[in-house]
C-alpha cells in the first residue's frame, strides 16, 4: 500500500467515523487538539486502524505521535514492516 491511499484511508475514517472535520486535517496538525478524542475514542482508532490496516497497534504507539503526519509515518511503517514480514 502507497503512503497516499493510507492518507487516504486515515482522512475518510477520522472524517466519517470520527466527525473531524476535513479542513482541520492537515499534515502538521497536532494530532490530539485535531482528533479531539476522549479515551473511548482513542479505543474505537485502534480498532479502525487494525480493521483497515491488518496489524495491531499499542497504546503507547500514541504517546511517540504529535502530529498528524507522525500518525500517518507510524501506519505507513507499520503496513511496511507487514509486507516484510
Amino acid at each position: 500500500m502507497e503512503k497516499h491511499q493510507i492518507i487516504t484511508t486515515i482522512n475518510e475514517f477520522l472524517i466519517e467515523d470520527f466527525e473531524v472535520d476535513e479542513s482541520s486535517i492537515q499534515p502538521s496538525a497536532n494530532l490530539k487538539d485535531t482528533l479531539d478524542l476522549d479515551s473511548l475514542d482513542y479505543v474505537d482508532l485502534v480498532v479502525s486502524i487494525e480493521s483497515h490496516f491488518g496489524f495491531k497497534v499499542k497504546p503507547e504507539d500514541f504517546q511517540t505521535m504529535v502530529t498528524i503526519e507522525d500518525f500517518y509515518n507510524y501506519v505507513e511503517q507499520k503496513v511496511s514492516q507487514k509486507a516484510v514480514a
